[in-house]
């Protein structure tokens, strides 16, 4: 049996506009512009202003994102959606503006068009490998086998993969029936290519494959060759005195052969890596400048592109509002520019409105840490959580989380992500809250200090602390400790 109820629903609902906002805020300044330039390519209406002036339909539009307006992006492209178009919003506004091609001179270039994108030209760590086999004496068959067992390299240069594995993978891909014997042949090949080390199981083997390629007269090679292979556990766990005890060494000779086994790279395809992943740098949202003591913040250029509506399309409305026939396909034209234009709109409103928000969060936080812009030391900053940056801004905490985790500010102390400058309190004796980031320096500036030959254990660590007045206890240290990626005691130790 059917029914009728009525009921009351408290719901929230983001517009496109608002959605297009959250999803710009996101974007980092590396990739903002191949964002703007899908846009560009998706909407004719919208394009560069060459001359830098603000158009006029994309003023003072703001206020529909914070609003929350609820106007569908897609018009439905009825006849009631054309009658209620007003021609006149979209073509009388700037009519009398002269147009920027006649301001130009034809006698000197745009400024950009000499400018040229160098293309950087790279080997990889696997090309680097294949080139080597490609001056080996080899057939076609053991080639092909080779080219599979390098495949299988991981980025830090190890061959990680079982024997047997190659077979299977070299038998369902390839075609080819090898024998485990005929595989191992050839990763020994490998391994005297091109970095020492490579195509090894683990580090022991890597380790002792760039010893043995070293001087074979050298007594601290020798030395080193025997602690990896009859102590490599004890090695790795810095019981130099169970090795200096059962090897009946010296300790300059222990140190000599320690000092050789630390020149080795433990990751001989790591160079490379690093290499490939050279323009995945940085590219910083802001910039901060302490002009005589005071703190000047700017936004990067690139977060900040002139765009505009596009003149071809308002010129288009205005030849269809002088005209007197109105037939349905310049109808079906007149909404199709309409909804073109809207789109343009939005998104020039999307990108002010993202400027407006990433220089509010950055204000907020520079005021908030302003001594430790001045200085750069982080003792000096304060406790400071997502929610103190939004009761600041107004901004929603998820709003300022977005700018938080995905942009940059560079300062005269280096580049740093938003997200560096947020951290809990700690009491100290006094009752004053103090920053973790604080306590972590302190921290990490003690173990940079210590005597190596006895680091300092996580027990002195917080008695240390704990007498500057900080109440911390011993499994904090330790997580601070972690976090800082330093190793416990015993593994600091050096001869």
């Amino acid at each position: 049996m059917l029914k009728q109820t009525q009921q009351q629903k408290l719901l929230q609902k983001l517009s496109p506009q608002q959605i297009q906002l959250m999803k710009l805020l996101q974007v980092p300044t590396a990739n903002l512009e191949e964002r703007i330039k899908e846009e560009l390519e998706e909407n004719p209406a919208l394009e560069y202003s060459e001359d830098g002036q603000e158009d006029e339909l994309s003023k003072d539009n703001n206020e529909e994102f914070e609003a929350g307006t609820e106007e569908e992006f897609e018009p439905d492209g009825s006849e009631n959606e054309y009658d209620n178009i007003d021609i006149s919003e979209y073509v009388s506004e700037g009519d009398d503006e002269i147009a920027d091609y006649k301001l130009r001179d034809d006698n000197y270039p745009d400024p950009d068009e000499s400018r040229t994108i160098p293309v950087r030209v790279e080997t990889t760590f696997h090309d680097h490998l294949l080139t080597q086999l490609g001056l080996q004496t080899l057939d076609d068959r053991e080639r092909r086998i080779a080219e599979q067992i390098i495949g299988s390299i991981d980025d830090d240069g190890y061959l990680r993969r079982e024997t047997s594995a190659i077979v299977d993978d070299l038998s369902f891909s390839q075609n080819i029936q090898a024998e485990e014997e005929e595989i191992r042949q050839l990763i020994k090949l490998i391994q005297t290519f091109d970095p020492a080390g490579v195509c090894c199981a683990d580090l022991k083997e890597c380790l002792l494959l760039q010893l043995k390629r070293k001087n074979p007269d050298d007594p601290g090679i020798l030395t080193a060759i025997s602690i990896l292979e009859n102590y490599f556990d004890e090695f790795t766990k810095k019981h130099y005195e169970k090795i200096q005890r059962s090897l009946n060494l010296s300790d300059e000779d222990l140190r000599e052969a320690i000092g050789q086994i630390i020149k080795l790279n433990p990751k001989p395809g790591g160079n490379y890596s690093l290499m490939n992943k050279a323009e995945s740098y940085v590219i910083p949202d802001f910039f901060i400048l302490n002009n005589n003591g005071k703190l000047e913040l700017s936004l990067n250029s690139k977060n900040a592109p002139d765009l505009r509506i596009s003149e071809g399309y308002r010129e288009m409305l205005k030849e269809y509002d002088r005209g007197d026939k109105k037939d349905k396909r310049q109808k079906e034209a007149v909404l199709f520019i309409k909804q073109k234009i809207d789109a343009a709109k939005w998104f020039i409103d999307a990108i002010k409105q993202r400027q407006h928000t990433l220089l509010s969060t950055m204000e907020a936080i520079m005021s908030y840490q302003h001594e430790f812009f001045l200085t750069g030391d982080e003792t000096t900053m304060k406790p400071m959580i997502l929610k103190d940056i939004a009761d600041i801004t107004q901004l929603d905490i998820s709003t300022v989380s977005r700018v938080a985790n995905s942009k940059y500010v560079q300062t005269e102390f280096g580049t740093f992500k938003l997200k560096f400058f947020f951290s809990e309190s700690l009491s100290t004796d006094s009752g004053e809250e103090v920053s973790t980031r604080e306590v972590k320096k302190i921290l990490s500036d003690m173990i940079g200090g210590e005597n190596k030959r006895k680091p300092l254990s996580d027990e002195n660590l917080t008695k240390m602390l704990q007498d500057k007045g900080y109440n911390i206890a011993r499994r904090t240290v330790a997580k601070y400790r972690e976090q800082l990626n330093i190793p416990v005691a015993r593994l600091r130790k050096e001869l």
